[in-house]
């Protein structure tokens, strides 16, 4: 992990913090930084009052690192995969997802069931190759077809 002298920034912040730190020089003005930025007059104003107080650190999200709010229990993925080793083994991600809301009254998306199972090792990946399509039989000569008539006269 990234020490406390140490910012982790993507390519876009470190942008962005090259633009604020031009205007704070006084060599761009606000309203070209924003049109920069893609951002309002205002909240560029916003952004450089946060750089300003907290450093080149204020650039990022203050939300990075920290977990969802719409994450799902932790004692949630350990019954429901402790229900798939017991009741379920074998089911797709897809079939699991649906018995387990119509037996055990539990909703779950199925992405987050197939994460789930891949992590646990229950379940894998698996590509299905392409079924090649028959070819007719070559005829001996180039050229050479059968032409039929379906006709009852001559």
């Amino acid at each position: 992990m990234a020490g406390k002298d140490i910012i982790m920034l993507r390519q876009e912040e470190l942008r962005r913090l090259h633009i604020i730190r031009k205007v704070s020089e006084g060599i761009l003005k606000q309203k070209d930084a924003a049109e920069i930025l893609l951002i309002s007059d205002r909240q560029l104003r916003r952004v450089i009052k946060r750089v300003r107080e907290e450093g080149d650190r204020g650039i990022a999200h203050r939300s990075r690192g920290k977990a969802s709010n719409r994450r799902l229990l932790e004692k949630t993925r350990d019954k429901v995969i402790r229900l798939y080793r017991q009741r379920y083994k074998g089911f797709g991600p897809t079939l699991f997802c649906e018995k387990l809301l119509e037996i055990d009254g539990i909703k779950i998306s199925e992405e987050t069931l197939r994460k789930w199972l891949i992590e646990s090792g229950d379940w894998k990946k698996v590509r299905r190759g392409r079924i090649h399509r028959k070819w007719r039989e070559r005829k001996e000569c180039l050229g050479e077809i059968i032409q039929m008539d379906g006709s009852r006269h001559d």
